[in-house]
């Protein structure tokens, strides 16, 4: 599993339980749809820290609780 595959399950995950679409999560973001469309695609394969703090003030998680999950904390990635 790469760090991208990983970032896309946890934007889809919290989505999912959230009950909001990417395209809704991306305004209360502050992001562009492109970019989140872009990082969910796997287009963009490291998304910078502001983006990801960005996505978990959209979520109101902090940035630890964005990226507290099993895959994040358990998984080697098999990136390059």
């Amino acid at each position: 599993m790469t760090y991208s595959d990983v970032i896309t399950k946890r934007i889809l995950g919290l989505c999912a339980e959230n009950s909001i679409t990417v395209n809704r999560l991306a305004t209360l973001s502050g992001l562009r749809q492109s970019t989140l469309e872009n990082i969910v695609k796997g287009n963009t394969k490291h998304p910078g820290l502001r983006t990801l703090h960005r996505l978990a003030q959209g979520f109101g998680i902090t940035l630890s609780q964005f990226l507290d999950f099993h895959e994040m904390n358990e998984i080697d990635f098999d990136d390059d």
